[in-house]
């Protein structure tokens, strides 16, 4: 395998430190770390002081392949997320048909493989009637339940079947926490409100958090690896501060970190997710989950419509927003203007993901780590542009923000991938191995 070099960098250390010197990597490896390496290499990169930080790991993103393949396909957003700095992703069932099986979950790891830039994992989705599959399965990243807010078969709302998901299997359980009664409920009771802000009041704080109440239950009845994907409100916050067993972990996406409900003024529907974007006391608690630890990692929930889709108007447009292009800028940006460290940054984009899905050597820049990369530019802001995005769909609920660091090289098992606007010819990742 070829080797390259990368000259001239300030290199992020876990503690948050810098090193400033040159990287070598070697056999999809970080081989050697000096002040000056005299070493010959098939390629160098002159890093003239960027800073190089470990790839980021997003652990949810909806691709759309198979089905929706015109909003996305494992092509198109393996190559936005290099473009955000992002070297490997888990992607979710609710594609169409569902990754519910075996075969499901192979044909898409045929499909990455013929055309991912970046590493890639895959959820298998639970259904009432799937359990089987579920305990049979191989090569998953984890079981995804919709506890709420899913279409076709992926629901699982009932607390019968959700036990027996709990108690008879052993992978990692990532949940969607929203209460399917209580969505129905606030729906009829606000059956005669039609803004786009009437979503976040459909499904309400109490919605999140009485699913999370219910998976967090279910979880230390059996001892069962839990994980509650993008938590959203302040009281659930609250609830894992007060209880949160050491199998158990959660996450914030940017959507709900940098959003809250006054973003419906002037974006309208195309800031509609599930779980909503909600108060600015929400926002400010997850800043603080994460940074106690409530909180362990990022994940972005890249969730592409097209503007045509979104145009429909509430409630008709669906939910979701794109964001692996953006997340790794906004949180550099963020941690320019003093929000958190490049410690935390990186425990909760790199370190943590793979840590938390048993993914091994990939999160740190450290001798004979996974040479999963990238090299951002710290010094110059540029707006997020939609005629810029390498989604599909082609915006961003970020338009016009002024954001920093943003990638300039990203460097998948050794080999660079993104360049300064494009794609190189022939990259392509690999499928992720899990320890759970």
């Amino acid at each position: 395998m070829a080797l390259l070099l990368i000259r001239d960098a300030r290199m992020a250390r876990p503690d948050g430190e810098l090193y400033r010197g040159d990287l070598l990597c070697e056999d999809g490896r970080i081989s050697a770390i000096d002040r000056d390496l005299r070493v010959s290499a098939d390629e160098v990169l002159e890093a003239d002081g960027m800073l190089l930080l470990p790839g980021v790991m997003d652990p949810q993103v909806h691709f759309r392949e198979p089905g929706k393949e015109y909003k996305e396909d494992l092509g198109s957003g393996s190559r936005a997320a290099a473009k955000g700095g992002v070297t490997s992703f888990l992607e979710m069932p609710n594609t169409d048909p569902s990754t519910t099986t075996q075969a499901a979950l192979d044909d898409k790891l045929a499909r990455a493989a013929a055309k991912s830039v970046v590493n890639y994992g895959f959820f298998i989705g639970a259904t009432p009637d799937n359990l089987t599959d579920l305990q049979n399965i191989r090569g998953a990243c984890g079981i995804k339940i919709f506890m709420g807010a899913s279409t076709g078969s992926l629901l699982v709302n009932r607390e019968e079947d959700l036990d027996r998901i709990f108690a008879n299997t052993r992978l990692l359980i990532a949940v969607h926490a929203e209460d399917e009664a209580r969505i129905l409920e606030r729906k009829s009771a606000l059956a005669g409100k039609c803004g786009p802000a009437t979503h976040s009041e459909i499904r309400d704080n109490k919605a999140a958090l009485l699913a999370s109440q219910l998976a967090l239950k279910l979880a230390k009845r059996y001892q069962h690896r839990l994980h509650i994907l993008h938590l959203s409100t302040r009281e659930e916050v609250q609830l894992l501060a007060a209880d949160k067993p050491s199998y158990v972990s959660t996450e914030a996406i940017p959507n709900h970190l940098f959003l809250n409900t006054d973003a419906y003024a002037k974006k309208g529907t195309l800031v509609q997710m599930n779980p909503p974007i909600r108060s600015e006391a929400d926002r400010l608690a997850l800043w603080e989950g994460l940074k106690s630890g409530v909180i362990d990692c990022i994940a972005t929930d890249h969730a592409p419509h097209t503007l045509e889709e979104k145009a429909l108007g509430f409630p008709q447009a669906p939910s979701g927003m794109p964001g692996v292009e953006t997340s790794l800028p906004l949180m550099l940006t963020a941690m320019r203007d003093g929000h958190c460290t490049l410690a935390e940054l990186q425990r909760w984009m790199c370190v943590n993901p793979a840590r938390l899905y048993g993914v091994p050597n990939k999160g740190r820049i450290e001798i004979g780590w996974d040479a999963d990369l990238t090299l951002v530019d710290m010094e110059h802001e540029k707006p997020v542009r939609n005629e810029d995005m390498f989604t599909k769909v082609r915006w961003s609920p970020f338009e016009g923000w002024m954001l920093t660091g943003w990638p300039q090289f990203t460097i998948v098992g050794g080999q660079v991938v993104y360049e300064r606007g494009s794609i190189r010819p022939g990259a392509q990742g690999r499928a992720l191995q899990f320890g759970l």
